[in-house]
């Protein structure tokens, strides 16, 4: 896909991020994985990525983060795939160019590793990865690569494959001012850790989808959920916030890193094969599995 065709493709409904199946010894499951992408790709998904943050991708090599995006691209139908790239930004250019040989539609660049930095040396990262590939990039802006509106501005003038700003920092007068300043020249994807309880507040500011964990395990209340907030039908969200999200977000707070395990845990609550989260992330206990599938039971 060329990059305005991908930068359509974000923008035209839900988006999701698959899980990585791993098998009790942490391989990564290529079968379970290939029938997770073929089950989600059922649900009306707009794009899939594969790997990101939900993906583990910072548990897998480099290697590994490309075979998984070439199985997604080869298990996905027509849904289109976007690859990942991390780390420094030596690693993220091999990586970005390992996502566009393994077919990828578009890149997720997500926060550089350890370091925080000043503004010009992250527009510096950025822009060697957009320069190392052709296909479209989307910056994922949190933790310690939080850009400001001028520096999005500098890198979409010089990066013509630069389509998409994906937030998970959660300053919305932040992401006011960016859609305000760059209007359509980017699409804009919600990104917080289980964004539905985000999203009422990112449509007003102009971001109108955004990439569902839970789309992973519940994928058709995941998409009520969206439809019903694109179509201004407060009832419905508000009951699913209430019944389903709120619940579920209290107990994805107990630990850290349970934002990935709980998802994880959720399709192994439906009866789905995902496997183990890799360390240092650490799986649920029997005791909140069982408050889990009692969770979606109820929704179900």
């Amino acid at each position: 896909m060329t990059p305005n065709e991908i930068k359509i493709a974000l923008g035209s409904g839900l988006l999701s991020f698959p899980v990585t199946t791993f098998t009790p010894e942490l391989a990564i499951d290529e079968d379970a994985y290939r029938a997770h992408i073929d089950w989600l790709d059922g649900f009306g998904a707009a794009v899939l990525f594969a790997p990101g943050g939900t993906g583990e991708i910072f548990s897998l090599t480099p290697a590994e983060a490309a075979h998984v995006t070439k199985i997604a691209k080869a298990s996905a139908g027509k849904t289109p795939i976007v690859g990942g790239a991390a780390y420094g930004t030596a690693l993220a250019v091999e990586m970005a160019r390992a996502a566009e040989a393994a077919g990828a539609d578009g890149l997720l660049l997500l926060p550089p590793y350890l370091m925080f930095a000043e503004q010009e040396g992250l527009m510096a990262h950025v822009k060697a990865v957009c320069d190392a590939v052709g296909i479209g990039v989307v910056v994922y802006n949190r933790d310690n690569c939080v850009l400001t509106a001028e520096s999005l501005q500098r890198l979409a003038d010089q990066c013509p494959n630069l389509i998409g700003f994906k937030d998970g920092y959660g300053e919305v007068d932040r992401v006011i001012e960016i859609t305000t300043k760059l209007q359509d020249r980017l699409v804009y994807i919600g990104g917080m850790p289980t964004h539905e309880l985000y999203a009422q507040a990112y449509f007003a500011a102009g971001v109108t989808t955004y990439s569902s964990a839970v789309f992973n395990f519940v994928p058709d209340l995941a998409q009520t959920f969206f439809k019903s907030l694109s179509a201004g039908d407060n009832a419905t969200t508000n009951r699913l916030l209430r019944d389903f999200f709120f619940p579920l977000v209290q107990l994805r707070n107990r630990r850290k890193g349970y934002a990935v395990s709980i998802i994880k845990a959720g399709l192994a609550a439906r009866g789905r094969q995902a496997g183990p989260v890799r360390p240092p992330l650490t799986d649920l206990t029997g005791e909140e599995m069982d408050q889990l599938k009692a969770l979606i039971a109820a929704v179900s």
